[in-house]
């Protein structure tokens, strides 16, 4: 499995209540993608960065999602340059479903 960090700086703060109107008007786009297990939507506590985590299936399947596009669409929507960073994630513990589970 891999884990995805994205993040950008806001070029001004948002407060919560704006974070998650703006979160949940996106938040449809990534239903339904191909490997995609989960994403977090991220605010720092002083509302200056913003950014998601991801869990994918594979890191080719998370590539096909962050394409010159996706940049486009990020820089549109927040106005700011996105950092994608990739992370091996060979073990993962779910409390909600009470398992752990290993990438084998």
């Amino acid at each position: 499995m891999i884990i995805v960090f994205t993040s950008f700086t806001l070029p001004k703060p948002i407060t919560q209540e704006e974070a998650r109107s703006i979160f949940m008007s996106t938040a449809p786009k990534y239903q339904g993608v191909p490997g995609l297990f989960r994403k977090h939507y991220v605010l720092s506590q002083d509302g200056g960065t913003a950014g998601g985590v991801y869990l994918w299936n594979s890191r080719a399947e998370a590539e096909a999602m962050y394409t010159e596009a996706w940049r486009t669409f990020v820089k549109e929507k927040y106005g700011t340059e996105p950092t994608v960073t990739y992370f091996e994630s060979p073990v993962t513990v779910d409390n909600v479903v009470q398992q752990i589970i290993s990438a084998e």
